[in-house]
């Protein structure tokens, strides 16, 4: 499968790369920082890295990039940006910001990449949110903006899932837990999440290659369990 990951440079991302080459997918990974992703091409072919802001709203060398690759069977939208400030403290920018990266972009993403994914088949989108994103799921001070635009996240995916269901497509969403990343860590230095990087990054690659076409416009909690 030709598959699209964005925050691939890192974390969940990284992992999710490398064990889809493992598997034989053909990946074009997209993050900031691509030094990590750099030594996996001495160790894979079917790489493909694109170095990109997803702050930025260009989106031609993603375009041309889809363009070599011809097609996409599965994207996934995993790239995040977490600011962690109390509620008051929180500027215009750091609002903006945050929605830019953890909603705008994902819709810049997947318009550009639709073309690509009609003719597919079976062509599934996945978008990674947050437990704090989930309807229902315990709030952290601190973090008003980061799980304001997941949940903003988790109802792109309810509408891109119906209007896409005619071109074939399937939209779902993850809402995930507690993973002993970076940025979990950001949020909750003194915590240690039971789930690696590794775990989860290899969950988001089965889900999308073995079983996504059995779910459309779902959000499914992923967790073991929160701060």
């Amino acid at each position: 499968m030709q598959i699209l990951l964005t925050g691939a440079g890192k974390g969940i991302g990284y992992a999710a790369t490398r064990y889809a080459l493992a598997k034989g997918h053909q990946v074009i990974a997209i993050s900031r920082d691509t030094t990590a992703l750099q030594n996996l091409q001495n160790e894979y072919t079917g790489l493909e890295i694109l170095p990109f802001d997803l702050a930025e709203s260009d989106m031609t060398n993603i375009e041309t990039c889809l363009q070599r690759a011809g097609k996409v069977d599965v994207l996934i939208n995993n790239a995040g940006v977490l600011i962690n400030k109390p509620f008051e403290a929180l500027t215009s920018e750091d609002w903006a910001y945050s929605l830019n990266v953890n909603l705008l972009s994902v819709v810049r993403i997947i318009q550009t990449c639709l073309p690509f994914m009609r003719g597919a088949g079976k062509a599934n989108i996945l978008n990674v949110s947050s437990m704090g994103g989930f309807q229902g799921s315990s709030k952290f001070t601190g973090l008003a903006a980061y799980s304001t635009s997941k949940g903003a996240l988790v109802t792109l995916t309810e509408f891109l899932a119906a209007e896409l269901v005619a071109q074939q497509i399937h939209v779902n969403c993850v809402c995930l837990g507690a993973v002993d990343t970076a940025m979990l860590q950001q949020a909750f230095p003194a915590y240690r999440a039971p789930i690696t990087a590794e775990e989860m990054g290899q969950y988001l690659i089965d889900f999308c290659t073995t079983q996504a076409h059995l779910f459309n416009g779902k959000i499914l909690p992923v967790a073991v369990s929160v701060p």
